[in-house]
């Protein structure tokens, strides 16, 4: 069956609470989906960015499917890198092509009747999950319960905070707010931290021999992720991994950390570095090198490719997102007990909820 033209749509919505990491805040969540129809079936597809990745994706990128197999994914998703050649592939154009691929994806499996994750194939039944947070604007009462709700309501083993407060210089703060999130979520709990690229090297160095006092496991950019050196450097000097890859936009993107021997795990983000198709080749790139990945944030993008992987260690549940995912679909998944199970429906099995959510609509 053949595709035709896409149908694309941008939603702004207000974050529950003043939001920000070590090197950034806001208040809005800007989501951009992708809707690809052949036949009787459509698939969506979506991605998380400015409202220019949605024109990028009506203007330059939509028309170029129609009339193309939908069954040949990979085949269409040559076509859109090809396009974006002169343009510059990361940034917008990645996360607009990212969009289209994961609703090609869903098309195909719809077509097909299958869940996604049956078509790409199952390597585990259950995908690990940790709630993901703790931005450094909330006060201590409203941490502690984002903390207790994933620990100890819904039983989730692990979880993520923000540090690298006010782009590192609250270092003090960081660590005392580490030092209650342990108290919260009890010594059973995995704790991880997020500096957002906000520290110096030898200043992620230190905090990340402070970090281990508290049991820390997981480092996620320390600094800033093209430096690569650095990333080395600071994995090499401390006890937790360190981890990042979120901003990779390309498969050669995740090849220069790998590397560089710059990440304990790779992280991967299919809404950004184009799709289901190249987040299963980053895997496999990671796989060949022992490295393990992390589904980076839009949990239900991620989920049924997350099942296909062997080298899979889990999938942030990352509070935005899974916020604006259950206010704009029909299927959400249910993380109790630190486990989503991605296998049930048709394709990855949601239903965009059009109607209800008109008034977040701004393109």
């Amino acid at each position: 069956m053949l595709l035709r033209l896409p149908a694309v749509s941008v939603y702004t919505v207000p974050t529950d609470a003043p939001e920000a990491d070590g090197t950034f805040a806001w208040d809005t969540t800007t989501v951009v989906f992708a809707e690809v129809s052949a036949g009787d079936a459509t698939g969506t597809g979506w991605t998380y960015g400015p409202p220019a990745v949605g024109d990028f994706l009506r203007d330059h990128l939509a028309p170029l499917v129609v009339g193309r197999s939908s069954l040949d994914v990979p085949a269409v998703h040559d076509v859109l890198v090809r396009a974006v050649r002169d343009a510059g592939r990361p940034g917008i154009a990645a996360c607009a092509i990212s969009a289209l691929d994961i609703a090609l994806w869903d098309l195909k499996a719809r077509l097909l009747e299958l869940p996604l994750a049956r078509l790409l194939g199952v390597a585990r039944e259950r995908v690990p999950v940790y709630g993901s947070g703790g931005f450094t604007t909330y006060h201590d009462k409203h941490l502690a319960a984002q903390l207790n709700g994933w620990v100890h309501g819904q039983h989730i083993p692990r979880v993520k905070m923000k540090i690298g407060e006010s782009e590192g210089r609250a270092v003090a703060r960081d660590l005392g707010r580490v030092r209650a999130a342990r108290r919260v979520v009890g010594e059973a709990a995995e704790l991880y931290v997020d500096a957002g690229g906000a520290y110096t090297r030898k200043q992620a160095v230190r905090v990340g021999q402070a970090l281990a006092e508290h049991g820390v496991s997981w480092f996620e950019e320390p600094v800033a992720s093209d430096d690569l050196a650095g990333l080395r450097l600071i994995r090499d000097s401390v006890v937790c991994d360190v981890t990042a890859g979120e901003h990779g936009y390309d498969l050669p993107s995740f090849a220069r950390l790998i590397a560089a021997g710059a990440v304990d795990c790779l992280q991967v983000d299919a809404t950004r570095c184009g799709g289901i198709t190249e987040f299963l080749r980053a895997a496999a790139l990671a796989q060949a090198h022992g490295l393990e990945i992390s589904a980076h944030g839009a949990p239900h993008a991620h989920a049924a490719a997350a099942a296909s992987l062997p080298n899979l260690r889990h999938l942030e549940w990352f509070h935005d997102h899974v916020r604006v995912e259950a206010m704009f679909f029909d299927g959400v998944l249910d993380p109790t007990g630190g486990t989503v199970r991605p296998t049930a429906g048709v394709g990855h099995g949601l239903t965009l909820r059009t109607d209800e959510v008109e008034d977040f609509r701004v393109a």
